[in-house]
């Protein structure tokens, strides 16, 4: 005898996920590349794109907050200002340090980098900015300060690559030869530079702080001391 055929079940609607089980999150699509800002100055608030690049590693917006801060006081003139000082921006990225204190008020900056298009980058925001006092140079940083006379600049900021640690001792030394007597170095380093590795490059700490991964120091030649 035939069995009587079962009714078609209807389509249950969809369950909503158990209580605690959320649904997984869409893939994030690529970000955009992030931005950094000038803090002070003439272009005080203007962003400065960050490229999509291995390594490229731009200073963070308080950290270099806290270096002008110290640099301003060196200066002495008030208002955050570097009137007419010399700086290089040895390994320059997005030209944040230098711009920085181009905006300031500083009289020559010289923005090295060896990647095309940063360069081209940092030539665009120039242009844009009408930044007279900055300079750009496609190039090895630490050949451009082993080429600056002794004892002519002002600020040398040093921020390379934290994987080329190889970079490090050659930077610090062209750089200390390049300072005048009251001058500074701004060094971005994975670790904290030890007292006695910075004496044997003339160098003594004067600042010194850690955001992160970042270790900022603020150098000075060692005849300055640490005041």
């Amino acid at each position: 005898m035939p069995q009587p055929q079962k009714k078609a079940k209807a389509a249950s609607p969809a369950r909503s996920a158990p209580a605690g089980n959320k649904p997984k999150a869409a893939v994030k699509r690529p970000s955009k590349p992030s931005e950094v800002r000038i803090i002070g100055g003439e272009w005080k608030r203007t962003r400065l794109a960050v490229a999509d690049k291995p390594g490229l590693r731009p200073t963070p917006d308080r950290v270099r907050e806290t270096l002008f801060n110290w640099l301003a006081s060196l200066a002495g003139a008030g208002g955050g200002e570097l009137p007419g000082w010399r700086c290089v921006d040895a390994f320059a990225g997005t030209g944040a340090l230098g711009l920085e204190a181009a905006s300031r008020g500083a009289a020559s900056v010289l923005l090295c980098e060896q990647d095309a298009a940063l360069v081209a980058q940092l030539q665009a925001v120039k242009t844009k900015l009408e930044a007279e006092a900055v300079r750009i140079e496609r190039g090895n940083g630490v050949t451009a300060l082993e080429r600056a006379p002794a004892g002519s600049l002002d600020v040398v900021f040093l921020d390379p690559p934290f994987d080329n640690a190889a970079l490090y001792e050659p930077a610090l030394r062209a750089a200390a030869r390049s300072l005048r007597a009251e001058g500074s170095v701004y060094l971005e380093a994975p670790r904290r530079w030890s007292g006695e590795e910075l004496a044997a490059l003339g160098l003594a700490e004067f600042r010194y702080l850690k955001a992160g991964a970042v270790h900022a120091h603020l150098l000075r030649p060692a005849a300055q001391g640490t005041a």
